[in-house]
C-alpha cells in the first residue's frame, strides 16, 4: 500500500485513465479508477480516497455534478479536468468547492505538483482541525473544559453546573497554563468590570471552581494560589 496518499481517478476514456494510473502509481501514490459516477460511488464504498481527479466531460452525471455530491459528503479533495478553454466550467467547479483544476491534454507533471498542493493542503486542514480539538477540550484538573460549548464536564461527560463569570475565569485560566496571573491581569482579561481587582470576589469565584475541578480543593493543584502575585492555572 502507498504511503504519499489514495487517488480515485474518474475518467471515462481508458486511454487518459489508465496513463494517469501508470504514472501516480510509479510517484507512489495508491490509485483507482472508475469511469463514470455509477463506478465512483461504488469505488469511494471499497476505498475512500484522499483526492478525486474528476473529469468534467463524462456520460450521464457530468463531473460539475459530482463534484457537488462529493462536496457535499465526503472531506476530500477535488481536482477537476477540463478542456482547453472551458472558463466557465472551471469557474463553476471552483465555486462547487472543487480543490484545483487541469486542463486537457496536461502534463503528467503539471498534474503531480497539483495533486501534491493540494494534499498538503489537506494534511494541513486536518492537523489544524485536530489543533482545534484538543484546544476545544481542555484537561482542567479531573474535568474537561468544552470551550466551544462553554461547558464544564466531569470524568463521565456529565455537565457540571458552570456560571458565565466561572466559564470566563477558566478560559482565562486555559488560555494562559503555568503562568502566574494577578487579580488586575484577571479583571482585565475577562473585561468584567463589575469586579474590582483587590476585593474577594475573584477570590470567591476561584474557591467554587475549585470545588468542582480539584480532587482536593483544600490543597489545590490545579488553581494555585502564588502567594503575594495571584493565581496559576497547572494543566
Amino acid at each position: 500500500m502507498s504511503s504519499n496518499g489514495c487517488v480515485l481517478i474518474v475518467e471515462d476514456d481508458s486511454g487518459v485513465r489508465e496513463m494517469v494510473a501508470e504514472y501516480l502509481g510509479g510517484q507512489g501514490y495508491d490509485v483507482h479508477q472508475a469511469d463514470s459516477g455509477t463506478a465512483m460511488r461504488e469505488a469511494i464504498a471499497r476505498h475512500r480516497p484522499d483526492v478525486v481527479l474528476l473529469d468534467v466531460r463524462l456520460p450521464g452525471e457530468d463531473g460539475l455534478t459530482l463534484a457537488r455530491y462529493l462536496r457535499e459528503r465526503y472531506d476530500l479533495g477535488i481536482i477537476m479536468v477540463t478542456a482547453a478553454g472551458e472558463v466557465v466550467d472551471r469557474v463553476v467547479g471552483l465555486e462547487i468547492g472543487a480543490d484545483d483544476y487541469v486542463t486537457k491534454p496536461f502534463d503528467p507533471r503539471e498534474l503531480l505538483a497539483r495533486l501534491k498542493s493540494v494534499m498538503r493542503r489537506l494534511q494541513a486542514r486536518a492537523s489544524a482541525a485536530a489543533t482545534d480539538t484538543v484546544r476545544s477540550h481542555v484537561a482542567v484538573g479531573r474535568c474537561f473544559l468544552d470551550v466551544a460549548a462553554h461547558r464544564l464536564l466531569d470524568g463521565e461527560g456529565r455537565e457540571v453546573p458552570l456560571t458565565s463569570m466561572e466559564f470566563e475565569l477558566l478560559k482565562v485560566f486555559t488560555d494562559h497554563p503555568n503562568k502566574v496571573l494577578t487579580r488586575d491581569q484577571i479583571l482585565n482579561l475577562t473585561r468584567n468590570r463589575e469586579w474590582e481587582p483587590f476585593d474577594r470576589s475573584i477570590d470567591i469565584r476561584i474557591a467554587r471552581l475549585r470545588r468542582k475541578v480539584e480532587t482536593n480543593p483544600e490543597e489545590p493543584q490545579v488553581l494555585r494560589t502564588v502567594r503575594g502575585a495571584g493565581y496559576m492555572f497547572v494543566p
